[in-house]
C-alpha cells in the first residue's frame, strides 16, 4: 500500500494535501481507489494547468475586433460556386486516397443523449426516421458505401479506417452496440475505440475539489482532449502502421454529415493542407456560432461572445457577411500534423474555463451539491490546433446540405430529432428529384447503401412519381419502411 506519508508530502508540494484528509475514515478498498486517482493525476502539470486556466478565464470577454480578419479568398473555397469541373476533380482525387486506404475518420462521440432525454451514447439515438437506422448505423453505412464508390472509379477497395472517441461513462456500452449489431458490416479490426481523458474540477482558489472521501472529482477534458487521447492511446501510431495519411473528424450528433467526404479530402489533399475546416454561412450576424478566422495573424475559432455585434453586422461589397464562416466541428488533418501535435503543440493548446456547480464533499465528509457555481472545469478544444498549421485551408458547404445537429430535445424546437429529420427528408428529396423524379410530400429516406450524396439515382427514379412516406432501399437494408 502506498505509503501515506510520502504520498502527503507529494501533495503538499502542490497544494493539494487536502485530498487525504478522510484517509483515517477509508477502507482499504477506498484507500485504494483514492490512491489511483491521485495517482492518475499529473501533480507536476496540475498546478500549471489551474494557472494557464485561470489567466484564459480573466481574458474572457475581451473583445477581439481590432486583432480580427475574415478568411482570405484563396483559403476558402464555396461548394456553391466553385466550376463543377474543380469538385469533380477534387472528388476523384479523394476516392483514390480511399482506394489506396489513405483516409481514416476520427469520429468524436463521447457524449450521452441526456439532453435529449436518452441515457445512452448519442451515436446510439434512433432520430425517428422509417429505416430506425441510428446516427452511428447511417455513418457505418455511408463508410461503407464510399469504400464502394471507390473501388468502382479506381477498381481497388481500401478500407476507411474508423477511430471512435468515446468517453469512459460511453466505451462499453458502445462497444458493446457495435458487437451487437456486427459493426454494421464493416470489418471489427477497422473500427478502432479509444477513451477521452479527463482533468480534475477545482475550487476557485487551485485547489482540487473531492467528488467522495476517496473520489476526485473529475470531468470530460473536452474535444480537444482528442489530441493527447490518441497519442496515449496508440491511435496515433496505428495510423503510422496502417498508412493512413489524411482525418477525417467530425462529431456524432450531425446527421447531414458527409463522412471521410472525398470532395472535401481531394480539396485538402491538392492544396497540400495540415489542417481545414468545413464551415457554413452564418444565418445572421447574430447566430451564436463561431467563427473561423484570423487573429493576429493566425487561424482560430472566435466564439460569438468574442466579437462586438458592429463587427458582427459587417458586409462585403456583395451583402454577404464579413465574418461568416461558421464552425460545425467538421475537419480535416493530416496524419503528419497530427503527430506534431501529439509531440509538441498539444502541451500549448488553449485552456477553457467553465464556471460550474459541481458535487464536492464538506468537512463533514458530506456529499454536497451546490445551488449556484463552486468551481471550475477546464477543456480543450479541437479547433484549438489551427493555429500551428503551416497550411490552413476552409470549404464553405450549403448548410442544408450538410449540417443538422442533433443537441436537443424536441421541446426546444430546434437542433432537435425532429430538424434533423425534416433536413434529412428535404435533402433527400431534393436528390430524387435532381435525378428526375417528382416526390409528392415531404417524408423521404434513401438508404446510405443506395446513394452517398445523391449520385447514381438516376436508374432508380428518373421519370418515376413517388408519394409520400418515401424510403429508397437496398436489399442489404431490414425490411422497414417502403420502396
Amino acid at each position: 500500500m502506498t505509503d501515506y506519508l510520502s504520498l502527503h508530502s507529494r501533495l503538499a508540494q502542490v497544494g493539494q494535501e487536502h485530498l487525504l484528509k478522510f484517509w483515517s475514515e477509508l477502507t482499504n478498498d477506498e484507500r485504494i481507489d483514492l490512491v489511483r486517482d491521485i495517482e492518475e493525476l499529473n501533480l507536476d502539470e496540475i498546478k500549471l494547468y489551474f494557472d494557464r486556466a485561470t489567466v484564459s478565464m480573466n481574458e474572457n470577454g475581451i473583445k477581439l475586433d481590432d486583432r480580427l480578419q475574415p478568411l482570405p479568398e484563396g483559403k476558402l473555397i464555396s461548394i456553391a460556386r466553385a466550376p463543377l469541373e474543380k469538385l469533380d476533380a477534387y472528388r476523384d482525387e479523394g476516392l483514390l486516397q480511399i482506394s489506396n486506404g489513405h483516409v481514416a475518420v476520427l469520429l468524436m462521440a463521447g457524449g450521452q443523449g441526456t439532453r435529449l432525454g436518452f441515457d445512452h451514447p448519442k451515436g446510439m439515438y434512433d432520430v425517428g426516421l422509417q429505416s430506425r437506422k441510428t446516427l452511428f448505423r447511417i455513418q457505418a453505412e455511408r463508410i461503407l458505401k464510399l469504400e464502394e464508390l471507390a473501388q468502382e472509379a479506381n477498381g481497388k477497395r481500401g478500407h476507411i479506417t474508423w477511430y471512435i472517441m468515446t468517453s469512459e461513462h460511453t466505451v462499453q456500452p458502445t462497444y458493446d452496440y457495435f458487437v451487437a449489431n456486427n459493426f454494421f458490416g464493416l470489418k471489427a479490426e477497422n473500427v478502432l475505440l479509444f477513451e477521452q481523458g479527463s482533468l480534475p474540477c477545482f475550487e476557485y482558489d487551485g485547489r482540487i475539489i473531492l467528488d467522495e472521501k476517496h473520489r476526485v472529482a473529475r470531468a470530460p477534458d473536452g474535444n480537444g482532449g482528442i489530441y493527447r487521447a490518441m497519442k496515449r492511446q496508440g491511435i496515433l501510431d496505428d495510423m503510422q502502421k496502417r498508412g493512413v495519411l489524411y482525418l477525417h473528424a467530425h462529431s456524432v450528433d450531425n446527421i447531414l454529415i458527409k463522412v471521410a467526404d472525398p470532395v472535401f479530402i481531394g480539396y485538402c489533399v491538392q492544396e497540400k493542407a495540415d489542417c481545414a475546416a468545413k464551415v457554413v454561412e452564418k444565418a445572421a450576424p447574430n447566430e451564436a456560432v463561431g467563427v473561423v478566422a484570423i487573429v493576429d495573424g493566425k487561424y482560430q475559432v472566435v466564439e460569438y461572445s468574442e466579437i462586438s455585434a458592429k463587427t458582427a453586422e459587417m458586409r462585403n461589397s456583395d451583402g454577404r457577411l464579413t465574418f461568416s464562416a461558421g464552425n460545425i466541428c467538421n475537419h480535416f488533418f493530416s496524419s503528419n500534423f497530427l503527430q506534431k501535435i501529439g509531440s509538441t503543440f498539444e502541451q500549448e493548446l488553449k485552456l477553457h474555463v467553465a464556471k460550474k456547480k459541481i458535487p464536492f464533499v464538506d468537512n463533514a465528509g458530506k456529499r454536497l451539491t451546490p445551488d449556484k457555481p463552486n468551481g471550475i472545469k477546464i477543456e480543450k478544444f479541437v479547433f484549438d490546433v489551427f493555429e500551428f498549421a503551416q497550411k490552413f485551408v476552409a470549404m464553405e458547404v450549403p448548410r442544408d446540405e450538410e449540417f443538422s445537429a442533433l443537441k436537443n430535445s424536441d421541446a426546444a424546437g430546434k437542433d432537435c430529432p425532429s430538424t434533423a429529420r425534416s433536413d434529412l427528408h428535404r435533402l433527400h428529396k431534393k436528390y430524387i428529384e435532381g435525378a428526375g423524379g417528382i416526390v409528392h410530400g415531404e417524408v423521404c429516406e434513401i438508404s446510405p447503401f443506395v446513394t452517398y450524396a445523391g449520385e447514381n439515382l438516376a436508374s432508380h427514379v428518373e421519370g418515376k412519381s413517388f408519394t409520400s412516406p418515401v424510403y429508397l432501399r437496398d436489399s442489404r437494408d431490414p425490411l422497414h419502411g417502403h420502396l
